[in-house]
């Protein structure tokens, strides 16, 4: 008796799990019509990439490298070590960091009138005496 009970029960579940298996045709898929629009085109902003301006020596190795980044101005130089010491020594240094550009001067160019100036009339005249009594 308990052998036909474990066989029927194995048979129930196993045509339960045949049943909840999904069958092999794949699913029917709607189709999307294709909608001719305009190509979008990305194009970069201008100047964001920056400039950068190079120094060389007559051999043709750059001793100089100045970046401009937006509003940020900083110089690049090779890290050349003192006396005898090599790359990696502990006199020879491994890196040197960039030196920014934080203020800058126009001493010795010529100033350039803005337009409230050129406007205004020039009055050079001395003030006028006094009144006498």
């Amino acid at each position: 008796m308990k052998r036909i009970s474990v066989l029927l029960l194995t048979l129930v579940a196993h045509a339960a799990f045949a049943q909840s298996t999904p069958s092999q045709a794949p699913p029917k898929l709607e189709k999307i019509e294709e909608i001719a629009d305009d190509p979008i085109t990305v194009t970069a902003k201008p100047g964001t990439e920056g400039k950068i301006t190079e120094k060389r020596d007559n051999s043709g190795n750059v001793t100089e490298a100045t970046v401009k980044s937006g509003p940020s101005t900083y110089t690049l130089r090779p890290n050349h070590p003192a006396g005898t010491a090599l790359p990696g020594d502990a006199l020879g240094g491994s890196n040197r960091g960039p030196q920014w550009t934080i203020m800058e001067f126009d001493i010795g160019k010529k100033k350039k009138k803005t337009t409230d100036e050129d406007s205004a009339p020039e009055t050079n005249a001395p003030p006028s005496p006094p009144a006498a009594k």
